[in-house]
């Protein structure tokens, strides 16, 4: 039976994909590709096609580990042209956070791949540990980026909600390292990763989908809400994950 997360994870790769199609570009920051790139269009457009069809495949059983791991891949290049960056500015925390959620959804599709895996093959246990605990370090920056960036993060919470946006820059960063922190111990890592999940929405909700009605032409609300889309189809995968296979310790060979 296929996970719910996967087709929630596929349908925002698509959600993405045509994203690029429409605008014939990247998602805007999150997919730093350089414009000086050869060919950068045409390479946008094949993104979106890959990024299109790999969700599409993420809704059949029989496709969705080859979907899973085309879109892992994307991710992981997309989070390979943050990182190069590091070498260059490494004090720059906001870049580790280009890093963190480009790996975070690549985790997302690995999560998928592994939920095709059979529930004891000690391979699928030892992806499924291995893809908790660094989906958990990833959620650690997310939560220090919320410290660090807290006037920034606060400008774009409603001004409208108490008890005011500052407060609640600061404890959805909270949340985010108390997330990390249970998925990084397995304590309470499916509650964490279900909650995540939720918060995610809530982001979509209040932050991005509120932008689309105010400058519906630009390209920036369109990429952002197809981004925190996509966060919430991998953080909900990797819950699935966590259900199928729980929160153990790395799997031991049998005695």
């Amino acid at each position: 039976m296929m996970q719910i997360g996967n087709r929630i994870y596929g349908a925002a790769a698509i959600a993405l994909g045509i994203v690029g199609l429409v605008w014939g570009d990247f998602a805007a920051v999150w997919q730093p590709v350089p414009p000086e790139t050869p060919a950068y269009v045409i390479l946008a457009y094949v993104a979106a096609l890959l990024q299109c069809g790999a969700g599409a495949a993420l809704q059949w059983r029989r496709t969705a580990a080859a979907g899973a791991l085309v879109l892992a891949a994307l991710c992981t290049i997309f989070a390979l042209l943050w990182a190069r960056r590091l070498f260059e500015h490494p004090e720059i925390f906001a870049i580790w956070l280009g890093v963190a959620e480009q790996i975070a959804l690549a985790l997302g599709a690995l999560a998928v791949y592994v939920c095709q895996r059979p529930a004891d093959e000690r391979f699928a246990l030892q992806l499924s540990f291995a893809c908790r605990l660094v989906f958990g370090l990833c959620l650690v920056v997310f939560g220090v980026a919320h410290f660090l960036y807290v006037t920034e993060t606060a400008a774009m919470v409603p001004a409208w909600l108490p008890p005011g946006p500052r407060i609640w820059a600061l404890a959805t960063g909270a949340a985010h390292l108390l997330a990390g922190l249970a998925l990084l111990s397995g304590i309470r890592a499916l509650l964490a990763a279900r909650l995540l999940t939720a918060m995610f929405v809530g982001f979509g909700l209040l932050v991005w989908l509120p932008q689309l009605f105010s400058t519906p032409h630009e390209h920036m609300p369109w990429a952002g809400n197809a981004i925190n889309f996509f966060l919430i189809g991998a953080a909900w995968a990797v819950a699935d994950m966590i259900a199928r296979f729980g929160a153990r310790s790395w799997p031991r060979p049998a005695s």
